[in-house]
């Protein structure tokens, strides 16, 4: 115990002494003089032998004796030093010397002190140089930021990472900074070629960010984080724009199918390759999935159909990319559509090679191609009915592939037919709808048709057949005889014998073939019932499982199910339930009217 009194009473007086010969030999060097470093650094060790033999608390004696005192003494000093700092400097400036001084305290350190006082010498620089002085940096992030001055942001960066509560507000400006590009990159977008600039308008922002990110502030996932919350909102985020949902993911759409048709010129298969593997960055933040999914496959529907694509691997690789991002489930139908296009070329081989060996030669007058679709695969439901008389030119082939007592649907409306034009002084070769056709073929026999004999070889609607008129009265294939625009019971049609064209085989592009806003509102609509579908069978599949659930619960279920295809809403959620209330799939329970209970 005497031992102890003494020990004390001469720590206290070694403790003075030390601390105010340490102070003036740090001091001294902190100044860019040098001290004695082999006499200080032995005296500072013997502060830690003195009590080396103890199993518990070794150190105790130097850190009472030394360390303590040193730790107060560092700090008054760089509070000090800060205060100086920070008058004589911009922000700039402040944050280039803390940094010379954290690593110059660094090297002191290791030059002077035992390793277990390095983190907490550096620790007190950054309390009284950083920590105190938070509301000066956190009220220059800002502009840095803003203007990305990229060293500066370096730097803050390093300083705030290392205290408590620093970077918090940097992660928020940043976030700002990068919803502020995103409205500016594509708040100016031009109406022609939209959907290419607002895509790759975002990948540039998105691109941007990552390497900053990567290159200034060190990867950190906290500011990688703060980039995926702004796209993970991407339709609300850009709701400033002139571009609202759902056009949005319609662009999207139009995107990869601008590059995936034989009209995306200038660009090898590498290339686009290349693009949609870019695209498929954007794709990943989208909340709405399954709408991008409608509008997508429609897209893939026409350039099939219509034979637009730039090649069948293009399409295939795209739709595994979508497969890898969103499963199978989300491509399922999409990969029929393309097994549908092989299987069909497969089965016209076949047919031709029949054709061929038949003993009796059989004559078809034309060649065709047929596509045998499967309805519950591709978003036909769209295309509109019409009755039709097949013109006597196609009947033998429709007769030849025609399977009695199948159920089969013909398309007449989506198919292509190359009808030469013989009458002119240059031959031509039109690409056409079979309903064009047919009001063509009409004029084999005359020059001059009229309205009530159109009407009566192809037996179509007079919408559709207006429609069709319409569209070879555009190319001036065919003439009016009235100088009204609207087509009358008693008008009649004759053939413009002078037409000519830049191209010797040209397209008379249809409604069916352009993108309208009653096909985006169509789409909207369809998507509202494949939702509706979706959520009642989820709630169903939940509740089988739990038998009973409250309703908080089970909507919480509901929604954790079906944020990977879209975000439902708890109105929407609500109705399903009371649909299925309705259908005896599930009942409200007896003990509580918050609670749903699963019949069997």
């Amino acid at each position: 115990m005497l031992r102890e009194i003494r020990r004390c009473y001469c720590s206290s007086k070694i403790n003075m002494n030390i601390c105010i010969q340490f102070g003036c030999c740090f001091l001294s060097d902190r100044c860019g003089e040098d001290p004695n470093q082999k006499v200080i650094h032995g005296v500072i060790n013997s502060f830690v032998h003195v009590e080396q033999y103890k199993k518990k608390f070794p150190l105790k004696f130097y850190q009472e004796v030394f360390e303590g005192p040193f730790l107060t003494k560092t700090g008054e000093y760089y509070k000090q030093e800060a205060s100086n700092l920070l008058q004589e400097s911009t922000c700039s400036q402040y944050m280039e010397k803390v940094l010379g001084r954290l690593k110059d305290e660094e090297v002191r350190c290791r030059k002077y002190l035992h390793p277990s006082s390095y983190a907490k010498v550096i620790h007190e620089c950054q309390q009284r140089m950083v920590a105190d002085h938070l509301q000066f940096l956190h009220g220059e992030c800002q502009n840095i930021i803003r203007q990305e001055k990229r060293d500066d942001m370096a730097n803050m960066y390093t300083l705030l990472r290392a205290v408590s509560s620093g970077l918090p507000h940097m992660i928020q400006e940043i976030q700002v900074h990068i919803h502020d590009e995103g409205l500016r990159a594509t708040s100016n977008l031009s109406q022609e070629n939209m959907p290419t600039q607002f895509v790759e308008s975002v990948l540039e922002v998105h691109s941007k960010f990552v390497q900053l990110i990567n290159t200034v502030l060190n990867g950190d996932q906290h500011f990688m984080s703060a980039l995926d919350k702004v796209l993970l909102h991407f339709n609300t985020v850009y709701k400033g724009t002139r571009i609202s949902p759902p056009y949005q993911l319609h662009h999207l759409a139009k995107y990869c199918d601008n590059l995936l048709k034989k009209s995306a010129k200038g660009m090898t298969e590498n290339e686009v390759e290349d693009k949609l593997t870019s695209f498929i960055t954007v794709f990943k933040y989208i909340d709405d999935k399954d709408v991008f999914q409608k509008f997508y496959a429609r897209m893939l529907a026409k350039r099939l159909i219509h034979g637009l694509s730039l090649s069948m691997d293009s399409e295939e690789a795209m739709i595994n990319k979508l497969k890898q991002a969103c499963g199978y489930e989300f491509t399922s139908k999409l990969h029929r559509m393309y097994t549908d296009m092989s299987v069909s070329t497969d089965l016209n081989n076949k047919f031709n090679n029949f054709i061929k060996t038949q003993e009796t030669v059989v004559d078809l007058g034309i060649s065709f191609q047929i596509y045998v679709l499967q309805a519950g695969a591709w978003p036909l439901t769209h295309v509109p009915s019409s009755t039709f008389a097949i013109p006597q030119e196609l009947e033998k082939s429709v007769q030849m592939v025609s399977c009695p007592g199948q159920e089969q649907s013909f398309l007449h409306v989506l198919r292509a037919e190359h009808v030469k034009m013989n009458y002119l002084c240059k031959p031509y070769v039109a690409v056409v709808t079979t309903y064009q056709m047919a009001v063509l073929l009409a004029f084999n026999n005359s020059e001059t048709v009229s309205y009530k004999e159109l009407q009566d070889s192809t037996q179509m609607n007079e919408k559709e057949l207006q429609k069709t008129i319409k569209s070879l009265l555009d190319v001036k294939m065919i003439s009016h005889d009235s100088q009204k625009e609207e087509i009358e019971a008693e008008s009649t049609f004759s053939l413009i014998m002078s037409f000519t064209s830049k191209r010797t085989k040209f397209k008379i592009t249809t409604s069916m073939q352009k993108d309208t806003p009653q096909e985006l509102e169509q789409t909207r609509s369809a998507v509202d019932e494949d939702r509706k579908m979706y959520l009642q069978a989820a709630i169903v599949r939940i509740m089988k499982a739990r038998k009973v659930l409250r309703h908080n619960a089970l909507i919480q279920e509901v929604i954790n199910q079906s944020k990977a295809r879209f975000n439902p809403s708890i109105s929407m959620i609500k109705k399903c339930i009371e649909v299925l209330i309705d259908k005896q799939y599930i009942e409200r329970s007896q003990s509580s009217a918050d609670e749903y209970s699963y019949v069997a």
